[in-house]
C-alpha cells in the first residue's frame, strides 16, 4: 500500500497522542482476559468439553458448561449460546418473541432501533409477514434528548401511559446507523434502577451488539434483565463464525429458550456439531481483540477529524462500543472511505464495493467487508445507508496493525476522491 507524505505524518501523530488512551484500553483488557480465564478455571474447562454431538445434543457437557460461563461472563443468572443462530437480528428476534405476547406494549427508550429490526416489530414492511405488529405487539419510542441521554421525564410519561400493558423496555447500546451517542454500562444501570421504581414487572432488554468487552461490566450486571449480542461481533473474538447468545434472569433466558426451539425443551436441546472449541476459543480472545478494534477506531477518529470531517466519538474520548461513524458529507466521500478499507482488507482487497438493496435496510447501502468470515463486524469493515450526511460507519480489525493499514487506504482514498 502506498500512502502520502500527510497520510504518514498524521498516522505518526496519532499514536503519539493516543498512546494513554491506547493504556486504558490495555488496561480493561487485562481486567477481562483475566475475568473469563478465573472462569475457565472455576468450570474447569478441558479438551473433552470441544467434543461434538449430533441429534438432539442431550446432555452436551461443552454446551452447558461454555453456557454457565456465558452468564457469569454477562453478570446473569443463565445464558445460552448457540451456533444455530445466524446474526444478531435473529438472536434479537428470538428474545423479543420470547418476551412479548399479544396486547403488550414495548418501549424503546433510546431512539429507533437498528435497521433490521424495523421489519421485525412492525415499523416497516408488509403486514402479514410474522412481525410483533401482526401478533399484536404495541410498538412505542422515546428519543435520547439533546445532550445523547435518556430523557427521563419523557421516559416516566411513556412508562405510566404503558401501564398496565407494559412489557419491555428495550435499549440499544451503541448508535447503531444513527448519529447518537452510544450509551455506557453506568447509564444503562441508572435506567434500569429507575423504570424498576415504575414498572418493576417490565423487562428491561439490552440490545448489546458492539458493546461486549469495551468495559468492565456488561449490562446485567447494572440491572438489565437480558442482553443479546452476536458471536460475529465482539464476543466470538474473530474466532465463531456465526452464532449468537442471549444472557439474563434465569426466567427471561427460560422465555428466549422456548422461541430458540420449542416450549418445553428449551436450552436443554441443540447439537453442537463440532462447534464448541471455536465458541471456547472465541471468548477467550475477545477482550484482546475487541482492545484492537478500540484501539483502530481511535486511530480512525484521529486521523479523518484532522482531515476535517465530524466524527463520533472524537479520537480523545473513551468508547462504550467498537464503531466509529465518519461524516463524509457527500456520497462520493462514503464510497471513497469504503473503498479505501476494502482495498486495504485481507480478503477480496481487490473488490470495489457498490452500493446496493441489502434484505433488511430502508436505503441502499455499501458495505466494505474484506472479512475471513462473511459479515464478521469485529474484522475490520466499514458500512453506511447513501442518505445524508452520508455517514461511513467503522468498526473491528482483528490486529491493530492490519486495521491501520486498512484505515490509511480509506484516508489515501478520500484525500485522492477530493
Amino acid at each position: 500500500m502506498q500512502y502520502s507524505e500527510k497520510i504518514k505524518t498524521l498516522a505518526a501523530q496519532a499514536e503519539v497522542a493516543l498512546a494513554p488512551h491506547f493504556a486504558r484500553i490495555d488496561r480493561i483488557a487485562f481486567e477481562n482476559t483475566g475475568r473469563v480465564m478465573d472462569l475457565f478455571r472455576e468450570f474447569r474447562v478441558s479438551d473433552s468439553m470441544f467434543g461434538s454431538t449430533s441429534g438432539y445434543g442431550y446432555d452436551d457437557r461443552g454446551r452447558d458448561t461454555l453456557d454457565a460461563i456465558w452468564a457469569r461472563v454477562m453478570g446473569a443468572e443463565a445464558a445460552f449460546v448457540r451456533q444455530q443462530i445466524v446474526s444478531g437480528t435473529q438472536a434479537l428476534t428470538i428474545g423479543l418473541f420470547g418476551i412479548l405476547r399479544p396486547g403488550d406494549i414495548m418501549l424503546s427508550v433510546a431512539g429507533k432501533p437498528y435497521d433490521t429490526l424495523e421489519e421485525v416489530i412492525g415499523i416497516a414492511g408488509e403486514d402479514g409477514n410474522g412481525s410483533l405488529k401482526d401478533f399484536g405487539v404495541e410498538y412505542r419510542q422515546i428519543e435520547l434528548n439533546d445532550a445523547g441521554t435518556f430523557d427521563y421525564p419523557a421516559i416516566e410519561a411513556a412508562i405510566r401511559d404503558a401501564l398496565p400493558r407494559l412489557k419491555m423496555i428495550f435499549v440499544q447500546r451503541s448508535k447503531g446507523y444513527l448519529n447518537r451517542r452510544t450509551l455506557t454500562v453506568g447509564e444503562i444501570g441508572e435506567l434500569c434502577a429507575f423504570a424498576k421504581k415504575l414498572a418493576p414487572d417490565a423487562y428491561v432488554v439490552v440490545d448489546n451488539c458492539y458493546g461486549e468487552f469495551t468495559e468492565e461490566q456488561e449490562p446485567c450486571a447494572v440491572g438489565a434483565d437480558m442482553v443479546i449480542g452476536s458471536l460475529i461481533k465482539n464476543p466470538g473474538g474473530g474466532m465463531a463464525e456465526t452464532g449468537g447468545y442471549i444472557a439474563g434472569t434465569k426466567r427471561a433466558v427460560e422465555l428466549a429458550s422456548y422461541r430458540l426451539t420449542s416450549v418445553g425443551c428449551g436450552a436443554e436441546v441443540g447439537a453442537s456439531m463440532g462447534q464448541n472449541k471455536i465458541m471456547y476459543k472465541g471468548l477467550f480472545y475477545a477482550p484482546h481483540t475487541v482492545a484492537q478494534a478500540l484501539k483502530s477506531a481511535h486511530l480512525v477518529a484521529y486521523i479523518f477529524e484532522k482531515l476535517g470531517c465530524r466524527v463520533e466519538p472524537s479520537w480523545d474520548e473513551p468508547r462504550s462500543d467498537i464503531i466509529q461513524t465518519v461524516i463524509t458529507g457527500s456520497e462520493q466521500g462514503l464510497c471513497a472511505f469504503c473503498r479505501g478499507i476494502q482495498a486495504g482488507s485481507p480478503v477480496d482487497s481487490f473488490v470495489t464495493p457498490e452500493p446496493w438493496d441489502m434484505p433488511g435496510y430502508t436505503s441502499p447501502v455499501i458495505m466494505a467487508a474484506g472479512a475471513f468470515t462473511q459479515g464478521s463486524s469485529i474484522e475490520i469493515s466499514a458500512d453506511g445507508p447513501l442518505r445524508p450526511p452520508y455517514t461511513a460507519y467503522f468498526q473491528g480489525g482483528l490486529t491493530y496493525e492490519s486495521a491501520k493499514i486498512g484505515i490509511l487506504a480509506a484516508a489515501q482514498q478520500m484525500l485522492d476522491a477530493q
